[in-house]
């Protein structure tokens, strides 16, 4: 490396002197003459290529290295950043094995890793789109520095998105905003994603961004020296404690500005922190003294104050904040944090990952990671596309709800996850014993979502008998689908292999396939072995505890099925003879429930009214979703029959023969208790359903104005009769002074 640098060399993009430079002038320990060798490689291999804008193409791996080089990260980051586009733009020159023999295995697997990251696309669902995604998590599972890398890939792609066209500028700050800015995010690197959703923004709703941009250059523009001021005496105050401090005033960021006003439709006047002043200090203890002689300064305002110090933000960020009142009457934001904390909430994990002369990162560093390894958990290595797609959105994409376990403790849970999303965040085991949830000390459904600061206790039991499959259409984090999953997996083979086999034969009858039972078992064995299963068992299996969607076979099935079940031949033409339908006969079908004369039907069970078997039923045939079963006496039946636009549309319906329905026997109702509000009611009354063995699914309570405590329990139960010794048992226990069966 030259000494003496000119100014235009440093100013020219493909001139690597700026980045030597930077690497020079740093604290770290890097190794010069490795990353100049990669710089040279890379240069050769991409000679006569260009940019879009019409730069010399090894301008952007220099961007990206220096960028690199900002966060502190090591050498063979660098280095990879510098030789992350040879691969895949100069295959015919080099190859992985020729990068591991320059430069050793580490470069080598960093580059592997980017290479496999091209054409994210959240809008396209198509597998091979969304494998893309799943290899990017699992490259970052395996080694963080890969997503580093990758965002200051995508970061100085977006700083000269100019030069394209512009549907492309939209669908590349499309997908930086819903992918990208959210990764950085979660991984607590403030800078690069405050700059990510400013450039997406601008090219997203650049109208908008004027909008705002305007409005802050007004207002900045109107007090100028106001965070002048309010430095010069902060720092006069603090001086009389003799703290060793660092002062940084700053202004909100568009895009955070534009998301206030558009998110939560405020006006830009009542953004109160758009000024914020950070104050930097040694210790945890000189934080609060410096916060306790902030609000001695100044007025605080009420509830604006948040200690992130004590309870930390997933992503490792640290601080507190306070918004105070100036001497102006402008309201801003203090933010203060240690040197460390600083360091932190600028890079994020970045800066707990600098392999200085060799050092890794820490296992507490490790430990925050291991959401990326839980993401791309998957049941015998399968996931829909569509239901990984949702998970990755719901566990990384969104923000956090932070509640409190009974003893104090904070759990940071993905936003809208309910009660059973939290209780397999605390332990498996909790998860599966659970059987019904409190919040702030109230009963409350399953399906509750839980909002910040609220406390959440969950309910378990002993004699539990696991979850229920319905969880799984109710849970948003794949953490508890995939727990509960894994439970019906090894507690529930023999059930699972019915419910599988059933969605099977569902599909075939559904498309108009009629067989044999020795066709059937030779169709699914056939489609078994063509996707890795041993044995049809292990299929339906998979099927009926959901490790793998129906989707995932459907064609195959189909295949196989015509290929192996030969139609039946045309019989020769006779005279026609009139049609006699066959009197209906009592077959069951897999709902239990025969519709006008017919098995096999798809139901569904009215939630107005919820028949259990042992009613009289009626059935209504919806526009699209199969025949909805009333009880006959429900309003909602009788209004329907006398309704002359619609009464047509009302069939017959009954309950199939025990004997002859292949139905599971477990149907949902509700049971409505009003009882005294005693300590013990709650254990009363899920000690009687344990001691009948009766599945709790929901658990919701309200107390009266007269000081009764009514009870709204859905539960599974086999029929009307099996519902009526219920109630009756639960007539007697103590203090239960009314019970009787209830609507969902």
């Amino acid at each position: 490396m030259t000494g003496d640098i000119a100014e235009n060399t440093i100013n020219d993009p493909a001139s690597p002197e700026r980045l030597y430079a930077m690497l020079r002038n740093s604290q770290v320990n890097y190794d010069l003459e490795k990353i100049e060798q990669a710089y040279i490689y890379a240069a050769k291999l991409h000679e006569g290529q260009f940019r879009a804008s019409g730069e010399p193409y090894i301008s952007h791996p220099l961007a990206v290295a220096e960028i690199v080089a900002g966060l502190h990260i090591d050498t063979d980051s660098i280095c990879a950043a510098l030789l992350h586009d040879t691969v895949e733009d100069c295959s015919d020159k080099t190859n992985l094995a020729e990068i591991e023999k320059k430069f050793g295995p580490t470069v080598a697997m960093l580059v592997d890793g980017l290479t496999k990251i091209v054409f994210l696309s959240v809008d396209d669902k198509e597998e091979a789109h969304i494998e893309n995604l799943r290899k990017m998590l699992l490259a970052m599972s395996k080694d963080i520095r890969v997503i580093f890398i990758k965002l200051c890939d995508r970061l100085h792609n977006m700083k000269t998105l100019s030069a394209k066209n512009e549907e492309k500028q939209r669908m590349i700050a499309l997908e930086t905003m819903q992918v990208y800015a959210p990764l950085a995010h979660r991984l607590g690197m403030q800078k690069v994603k405050q700059e990510l959703e400013n450039l997406g923004l601008f090219y997203l709703d650049p109208i908008g961004y004027a909008e705002v941009k305007n409005d802050i250059e007004k207002k900045y523009g109107n007090h100028r020296d106001f965070i002048d001021n309010i430095r010069d005496y902060v720092a006069e105050g603090l001086r009389k404690y003799n703290i060793d401090f660092t002062l940084e005033g700053r202004i909100k960021t568009v895009y955070s500005i534009y998301k206030k006003m558009y998110n939560q439709n405020k006006s830009f006047d009542e953004i109160y922190d758009f000024y914020a002043l950070r104050i930097i200090v040694g210790t945890e203890l000189e934080c609060y003294t410096v916060l306790g002689i902030i609000h001695e300064m100044f007025n605080s305002l009420p509830g604006r104050f948040k200690d992130y110090i004590s309870t930390p933000k997933p992503n490792l960020y640290r601080s507190l904040h306070t918004t105070v009142i100036g001497r102006d009457g402008i309201p801003f934001e203090v933010q203060i944090r240690t040197r460390e904390m600083h360091e932190t909430a600028e890079y994020g994990i970045a800066a707990h990952w600098k392999y200085k002369s060799g050092e890794q990162a820490d296992a507490s560093t490790d430990a925050k990671l291991e959401w990326i390894a839980r993401l791309i958990e998957t049941e015998d290595g399968t996931r829909d596309p569509d239901e990984f797609m949702s998970a990755l959105k719901t566990d990384i994409f969104h923000d956090e709800t932070y509640v409190f376990t009974p003893k104090g403790d904070v759990i940071a849970i993905p936003y809208g996850s309910t009660v059973i999303d939290f209780a397999y965040t605390i332990h498996t085991a909790v998860g599966n014993r659970m059987v019904g949830a409190k919040i702030n000390g109230m009963i409350v459904p399953i399906d509750r979502v839980p909002k910040n600061g609220e406390i959440v206790e969950i309910i378990t039991s002993s004699s539990s008998k696991g979850p229920s499959r319905d969880w799984l259409n109710i849970v948003k984090t794949s953490e508890a689908r995939t727990k509960i999953r894994s439970w019906f997996k090894k507690e529930k083979r023999a059930e699972n292999i019915v419910v599988g086999r059933g969605i099977i034969e569902n599909e075939l009858k559904k498309t108009g396939r009629p067989f044999t039972e020795a066709q059937f078992g030779a169709v699914c064995e056939a489609v078994a072995t063509r996707n890795g299963f041993s044995n049809a068992e292990d299929l339906y299996n998979t099927l009926g505890y959901g490790g793998i969607p129906l989707t995932k076979i459907l064609v195959k099935l189909r295949d196989e099925f015509d290929r192996n079940v030969k139609a039946p031949e045309p019989e020769e033409e006779t005279e026609a003879l009139p049609v006699v339908k066959p009197a209906p006969k009592n077959i069951g079908s897999g709902s239990g429930v025969i519709i006008d004369g017919q098995a096999g039907c798809s139901v569904k069970f009215a939630k107005c009214c919820n028949p259990l078997p042992g009613d009289s039923i009626i059935g209504f045939v919806t526009k699209g979703f199969g025949v909805s079963v009333h009880k006959s006496d429900c309003p909602n039946a009788i209004q329907g029959v006398s309704d002359p636009e619609k009464k047509d549309r009302w069939i017959g319906a009954s309950w199939a023969a025990p004997a002859h329905s292949s139905n599971t026997g477990v149907y949902e109702s509700l049971i409505h208790i009003t009882a005294e509000n005693s300590f013990t009611v709650i254990a009363d009354i899920t000690g009687a359903l344990a001691e009948m063995r009766v599945s709790v699914l929901s658990f919701n309570s309200q107390k009266l104005q007269n000081g009764e405590v009514v009870f709204d329990i859905k539960i599974a139960c086999k029929s009307i009769d099996h519902l009526n010794s219920i109630v009756s048992r639960m007539r007697s226990v103590k203090n239960i002074h009314s019970v009787s069966r209830g609507f969902l």
